[in-house]
């Protein structure tokens, strides 16, 4: 086995599309790791199970579990705290009067429901009616931009689901990127702020110096990462999107 680098940073997010934090290390089961992306919002004005790509507002939230999340065991509850310093809490009666009205848009938190509950997890209808201009909305595609490939992608699944049924996840359960690849971004737009935040990678990876290639983890599709004790495969690239545009921690 080639050694590539070691972890500088592993990420949980409790909530889809809301801030989360950083650990020293984290449980990793079948579904990923643990307690990630355990709850999300629903939208009550089109359907659907939403997530910042839609509602924007959801990044400036962040979310943390009010006790560890552990492996086989239910989902705790979650606070949710808002720029302003509000708290509010999943199992209080206001929550989604008052996370309307921090997104200023109708929604109702959820969490995980079991896999079987297909209607939970199926698509709400598109914002535009054109599909050209629904994906490059949902991409951050500028008119002169080619649409991501999608290569490697469950097509099939997700043109159905928001997710794959009984996960919060766009697609895979684990995100990861490299420093190298934030410092080859950052160099084109040296005035921008390439924060890893923006990405939201559940582990960022500092590869060595003999490492090639400037995105060294674009060529390691196919291939097995041994993180730890487990094991990941590679399965695909993420595309860009227009999440890496929205505000978040004050970026």
């Amino acid at each position: 086995m080639t050694r590539v680098g070691s972890i500088a940073s592993v990420w949980r997010y409790p909530a889809k599309s809301m801030i989360g934090d950083q650990f020293p290390s984290l449980p990793v089961d079948g579904g990923g790791i643990v307690g990630d992306r355990g709850w999300a919002v629903r939208d009550e004005a089109r359907g659907g199970i939403r997530g910042a790509k839609k509602i924007a507002g959801l990044m400036r939230l962040h979310a943390r579990y009010v006790q560890e999340p552990q492996p086989g065991s239910p989902l705790p509850e979650i606070e949710v705290i808002a720029p302003d310093g509000r708290r509010v809490r999943s199992d209080h009666d206001e929550v989604h009067a008052q996370l309307t009205e921090l997104l200023d848009h109708p929604v109702t938190l959820c969490p995980l429901q079991p896999a079987s509950d297909l209607d939970h997890y199926r698509r709400g209808p598109p914002d535009n009616d054109d599909a050209e201009a629904e994906l490059r909305a949902i991409f951050g595609r500028e008119p002169d931009e080619p649409l991501p490939t999608f290569a490697g992608l469950p097509l099939d699944v997700l043109v159905e689901f928001e997710s794959p049924p009984g996960t919060y996840f766009d697609v895979f359960p684990i995100h990861l990127v490299t420093d190298r690849s934030i410092e080859t971004l950052a160099a084109f737009a040296p005035n921008a702020t390439f924060d890893v935040r923006r990405f939201r990678p559940n582990l960022v990876v500092a590869v060595d110096a003999d490492v090639e290639g400037e995105y060294p983890e674009q060529t390691w599709t196919g291939r097995t990462l041994r993180v730890g004790d487990v094991e990941l495969d590679i399965t695909a690239p993420c595309p860009r999107c227009v999440m890496v545009t929205r505000e978040v921690a004050g970026l």
